[in-house]
């Protein structure tokens, strides 16, 4: 598969390059709104709108070069004004959590969407009558187990082809199953296995990054499995620079970030 960028055109301001809103985190989790946010913007999008937990604004969100605002504010609203809605990281579980995903989907925006992490464990126990036509899922093996109704986790993982496929069939997605060798099939039946990565990237945090990029290149026009293997292949890169610069032991998922430039130079 041959990998592009989204074109930067000389003529150009930041809302050329669109507008991702990203709603997660929370008091427990705030690490995950903020490395998902910076992914994003590290990977060229003109805006990143955070809608997080007030306690999240006070533990430094400033450094993402986020626009943060607390959820208090009307999500809706700046639905309207967003090409990509990345929801789910370290957003929780609890009742407020499950509120405000609903309340979030319930706009129907119709702009490609991530649904990530804690959103994934929502939308397994949630029978939403409408989901974005325009979606992209992203499960770890368990989490994969949940959106199929308890699929055991050992068969999904000597299938993985087969059962992201099922979940592009159940929820008409593209579905990016998160592995050592991470598997994106659309509910066309493409499929793409990606070879980059590593097991330093086996660690809290790294599928923020990841989340963070795909909506970014979404919000830059590209299309959903494009978009979805390109994020797959660059976080899988950008990871194997991170390796080489500081072992497998001791990167750390913004080192992932970090290394977001040479990825990305690669394939300029």
């Amino acid at each position: 598969m041959e990998f592009k960028l989204p074109p930067r055109p000389e003529n150009s301001h930041k809302g050329t390059f669109g507008k991702v809103l990203n709603v997660s985190g929370s008091k427990f989790m705030p690490g995950a709104a903020l490395i998902s946010s910076m992914a994003a913007l590290k990977s060229g999008c003109g805006y990143v709108f955070l809608a997080t937990d007030e306690t999240v604004i006070n533990c430094g969100s400033w450094q993402t070069s986020a626009i943060v605002f607390a959820r208090t504010a009307s999500i809706a609203e700046h639905l309207k004004n967003s090409q990509a809605l990345l929801i789910g990281c370290g957003l929780g579980t609890e009742l407020k959590s499950v509120e405000i995903f609903k309340r979030t989907l319930d706009c129907k925006a119709e702009i490609p969407t991530v649904i990530d992490a804690d959103g994934l464990n929502i939308l397994s126990q949630y029978d939403a009558d409408w989901l974005p036509q325009r979606l992209i899922l992203t499960p770890h093996p368990l989490e994969a187990s949940r959106l199929l109704g308890g699929v055991e986790v050992e068969k999904i993982l000597n299938d993985t082809v087969h059962y992201a496929g099922e979940i592009s069939q159940k929820y008409n997605c593209v579905t990016v199953l998160k592995t050592h060798k991470t598997v994106v099939t659309s509910p066309d039946g493409e499929v793409y296995i990606n070879n980059t990565g590593n097991s330093g990237m086996a660690k809290a945090g790294s599928g923020d990054v990841l989340a963070g990029m795909i909506t970014s290149f979404l919000a830059q026009g590209m299309e959903d499995f494009e978009a979805a293997c390109l994020g797959v292949y660059t976080h899988g890169l950008a990871g194997d620079f991170a390796c080489d610069e500081l072992t497998e032991y001791c990167m750390l998922p913004t080192d992932l970030i970090n290394h977001i430039p040479q990825a990305f130079k690669t394939l300029l």
